[in-house]
This record gives C-alpha cells, sequence and structure tokens, in this order.
C-alpha cells in the first residue's frame, strides 16, 4: 500500500496503535529508525524496535506479528512500477466479456449448415482468445523481468521519515542531522548517483539554514555546548580530521586507486604529491588536530591545487558537518563509517540485534564515547581495506570467470573476519574493483562486474558473496546481481539463502561455490 498522505494514512494511524519498526541492518535505515524514534516519543506513541537481516527474516516477522505494510515513498521517485492491468487479469471478468452473448441454446429451426458456420465461428474466437492470452503473458513476463532485473535505491529512507517530521511541523535540528547521515550512507556506498546525491543535499541545504539561521548580534550568540550543522565544501578523505592526513591519504579509495598505492611506484607518487603540496612529513604523519594552524588554514585549496596536477580533480564534495560546541566536529562522512563499524562488530562479545542498539545510540549526541568508539573501529576497517586490496592485486587473487571477474578471501586471511558482513564486504568490493581498473592494461576489465566472496561461519562452512556492477556503470539502476543471484540460487542448491535486504548478497555452503559460480557464468554468458 502507498501512502501518499503522512498526516491521514500515517500519522494518525500510529497514534493509537503498538507500533512495529522493522528497520534493516545499515546506516541509512538506522538514521530513519532513530527520526522515528523520536518524533514517536513526542506524542507518547508505543512502538517495538525489531531489527532484521534480509527479507526472510522480515517476511517471518510480519506473519508472526500480523503486521500491516505501507510504503512511504517520495511522490516525485520514480519506481516505474507496472500498471496492474499489466500484471493481472480478472478471469471472471475476461470470460464473461469474451464469451458468447447466447445462452448456449440454438433455434428450432437452425440447419445443419448454421450449426456448422456458429461452431466454425466458436472456434476462430477461442483460437483468437488464446493467442491474446499467450500475447499478455509473453508482455508480462517482459514487463517483470525489465522491472525486477536491476537492484537499485530510491530517496534515502531517513530524509523521507524527516519529511515526514517537517510535514507534522516537528522536525527537530537532530533529526535533519540523521537525515544528512542517511543520505550521505547512500552515497558513501555508492547506491545512489551524483546527480540524485547534489540534488538532495539542495534539499537538505535549505533546511539547514532554515534550522541553523541566526543574526550575528549578542542576543542571537550561540550558547557554548549547542549544536550547529552546517553546510560546506569538505575534502574526499575519510576521518581525515580524526586521523592523520598521511593515514587518511593512503586509506581513502579515492587517492590510493589513483596513486596505485600497493606499487613501490605508487607510493614514490605519493611523496611527490606531498612535496608538491610543501607539507613535512613529521606535521602529515601526526595527527590532524596537532598540525599548524598556519597549514590547517589553507590546507583544502593546496590539496586540491596539487591533486588537480596528478589527475584528481575530485578532491572536494558537497557534504555537512555538526559541531557539538566547540570541542566535537563531525563530517556527515564520518558517522557513516563509524555506525557502520559499530552495527557490523565482527567481535563475538555481542549478538548482531546489541550492535544494532549500540549503533543506534551513537548517534545521540549524549553518547560521543561510542561515536568515537566507532570512528576507531572505522579506522581498522578502513585500513584492512586497504592492505586487503593490496594482498588481491598483488597475489592476482581478481581472475576472470568470461562475464564477470572473481575474487574470492580464503580463511586465515589476515582481518578476514572484518569482511564477513554484507556492507563491508561490499565496501570491499567496490574499492577492489576500483583499484584493480586501475592497476590492469585490460581495458575490457573496466566494463566487468566483480563477484567477491569472503568466509562467513567458519563452523557451518558459509560464505558470503556479493556482486558488484561495473566501474564505469553511473546509472542509477545498475546492479543487476540481485536477479542473477536468484536464479543461479535456484539451480544450485537449496542450502542457498537470500537474506539480505541487497539481493546482490548471498549466503551459501562453501562446497556450493563452485556450483553457484557456473550457474552464474551460463545465465551471463
Amino acid at each position: 500500500m502507498f501512502v501518499s498522505d503522512f498526516r491521514k494514512e500515517f500519522y494518525e494511524v500510529v497514534q493509537s496503535q503498538r507500533v512495529l519498526l522493522f528497520v534493516a541492518s545499515d546506516v541509512d535505515a538506522l538514521c530513519a529508525c532513530k527520526i522515528l524514534q523520536a518524533l514517536f516519543q513526542c506524542d507518547h506513541v508505543q512502538y517495538t524496535l525489531v531489527p532484521v537481516a534480509g527479507w526472510q527474516e522480515l517476511e517471518t516477522a510480519f506473519l508472526e506479528h500480523k503486521a500491516q505494510i505501507k510504503l512511504l515513498i517520495k511522490q516525485d521517485d520514480d519506481l516505474e512500477v507496472p500498471a496492474y492491468d499489466d500484471i493481472f487479469r480478472d478471469e471472471e471478468e475476461n470470460e464473461e466479456h469474451s464469451g458468447n452473448d447466447s445462452d448456449g441454446s440454438e433455434p428450432s429451426g437452425s440447419e445443419p449448415s448454421e450449426k456448422r458456420t456458429r461452431l466454425e465461428e466458436e472456434i476462430v474466437e477461442q483460437t483468437r482468445r488464446q493467442r491474446q492470452r499467450r500475447e499478455w503473458e509473453a508482455r508480462r513476463r517482459d514487463i517483470l523481468f525489465d522491472y525486477e532485473q536491476y537492484e537499485y535505491h530510491g530517496t534515502s529512507s531517513a530524509m523521507v521519515m524527516f519529511d515526514l517530521a517537517w510535514m507534522m511541523s516537528k522536525d527537530l535540528n537532530d533529526m535533519l542531522w540523521w537525515a544528512i547521515v542517511g543520505l550521505t550512507d547512500q552515497w558513501v556506498h555508492d547506491k545512489i548517483t551524483q546527480m540524485k546525491y547534489v540534488t538532495d543535499v539542495g534539499i537538505l541545504q535549505r533546511h539547514v539554514s532554515r534550522h541553523n539561521h541566526r543574526n550575528e548580534d549578542e542576543e542571537n550568540t550561540l550558547s557554548v555546548d549547542c549544536t550547529r550543522v552546517s553546510f560546506e565544501y569538505d575534502l574526499c578523505l575519510a576521518l581525515y580530521q580524526h586521523w592523520s592526513l598521511h593515514d587518511s591519504l593512503c586509506n581513502t579509495s579515492y587517492t590510493a586507486a589513483r596513486f596505485k598505492l600497493w606499487s613501490v611506484h605508487g607510493q614514490k607518487r605519493l611523496q611527490e604529491f606531498l612535496a608538491d603540496m610543501g607539507l613535512p612529513l613529521k606535521q602529515v604523519k601526526q595527527k590532524f588536530q596537532s598540525m599548524d594552524i598556519s597549514l590547517k588554514e589553507n590546507l583544502q585549496e593546496m590539496i586540491e591545487e596539487s591533486a588537480t596536477k596528478f589527475g584528481m580533480k575530485d578532491m572536494r564534495m558537497q557534504t555537512f558537518s555538526i559541531h557539538f560546541g566547540f570541542k566535537h566536529k563531525f563530517l556527515a562522512s564520518d558517522v557513516v563509517f563509524a555506525t557502520m563499524s559499530l552495527m557490523e562488530n565482527p567481535e563475538k562479545d555481542g549478538s548482531g540485534t546489541d550492535h544494532f542498539i549500540q549503533a543506534l545510540d551513537s548517534l545521540s549526541r549524549s553518547n560521543l564515547d561510542k561515536l568515537y568508539l566507532g570512528l576507531e573501529l572505522a579506522k581498522k576497517q578502513l585500513r584492512a581495506t586497504q592492505q586487503t586490496i593490496a594482498s588481491c592485486i598483488c597475489t592476482n587473487l581478481v581472475i576472470s570467470q568470461g562475464p564477470f571477474l572473481y575474487c574470492s578471501l580464503m580463511e586465515g586471511t589476515p582481518d578476514v573476519a572484518l569482511f564477513s558482513k554484507p556492507a563491508s564486504l561490499s565496501l570491499l568490493s567496490r574499492h577492489l574493483l576500483k583499484s584493480f581498473v586501475y592497476s590492469t592494461k585490460n581495458r575490457r576489465c573496466k566494463l566487468l562486474p566483480l563477484v567477491m566472496a569472503a568466509p562467513l561461519n567458519a563452523e557451518q562452512g558459509t560464505v558470503t558473496m556479493v556482486g558488484i556492477p561495473p566501474e564505469t556503470d553511473s546509472s542509477d539502476r545498475k546492479n543487476f546481481f540481485g536477479r542473477a543471484f536468484e536464479k543461479a540460487a535456484e539451480s544450485t542448491s537449496s542450502r542457498t539463502l537470500h537474506n539480505h535486504f541487497d539481493l546482490s548478497v548471498m549466503e551459501l555452503k562453501a562446497e556450493d561455490r563452485s556450483k553457484f559460480l557456473d550457474a552464474l557464468v551460463s545465465l551471463l554468458s
């Protein structure tokens, strides 16, 4: 059911009910949940949070709780949902419409020739109806195939929830920040196009101006512990304000791939880049907060100017930052990396639900210690990502399977446990594909997608498989692996598990991996 009128069909309904919030395990859904929590608590609406891993668990939860599904979408989102008449047929209506007008009785004075003529007409009409039905079914299959073939993402769910709060006149600055983090999560994980990101940034920028506008006089000065959200152009360097500039350059996918830091030549190019900026290594390798103020004041301009000389023209991007007083500042991408690391923490000292709740708590300014813990985990994750990429490229683990590239992480690989979860493995796969394209002279590799496998549970002998679209594909409906994985799983084994919201993620037994890949090659060839 599509909900177009938030106030009438959603908000006033949940006010009198107990609400079950089924939330996906990604940062965007996490932020949407946070907004809904704040909104519901305003009117003391009773709710239950149910974090789920994937579609099968979601289906079980809905059957257990007999919940009604309501779909909230932006009206300008083009989902291209097929028309009802193109997918469903009312058999009774069709039979009545296509049937004979007569009651089947023959006139008493009918001649045999008239009976033969009527019988021939009925046969012709029945043949025509059968041909029309076959054509309709063929057209229906084509429509469903086009609709289900690609996996894509619409507007951030956190943004949709913020629109709900805004329409209720209950939007707060904290809610706006969570909407920003949700959108940034889509951008960091390459779920939306550059055009979509810039458009949505423009929408949120207007809300930021509305919430954080003040006149520069004594009566409107901000208190020392206030929350301020601001729009700005900042560097595309991961966690650089909480790290050293050298570590950030080495562990950001954009710079690591273009410098080819897995090679000796790439390390030399990085040194040349730093020398071109005139930054001493002593300053670059210490914490960003400890760098000389004179260097930090013009750092963005210096990096952007030198990056252009080295062929990196996209070193800055539109983003947002939040200040908690004068001490704590975070970019939206910082929070995305931190919360994702908390949610997919591989440590076994807590369940998936515990990690989910911890990540949810880190979004509140009262739990900055958890956010800083997430930043440390994110640094570990990014280091392991680049080290794994270097290992895969230097040992030629990325191989061609014909219609796609394939890479498998073996049990015992350093930090392999960090990539057992879908978001972390997907991020590694995208960064690996980007780096591999820059490392190879084979131009065809730019047009090939990547399938990657990593151990999931050694005791159960399971692996996680993800599919990544080609590096050169910039369309919004670009990942076709969801449908392909489903078809390959059907012909492989009943032990495969499509248990994630991203359909391009699959769990299967290690011994079924070869069969699955063979089926996938056959489908995509």
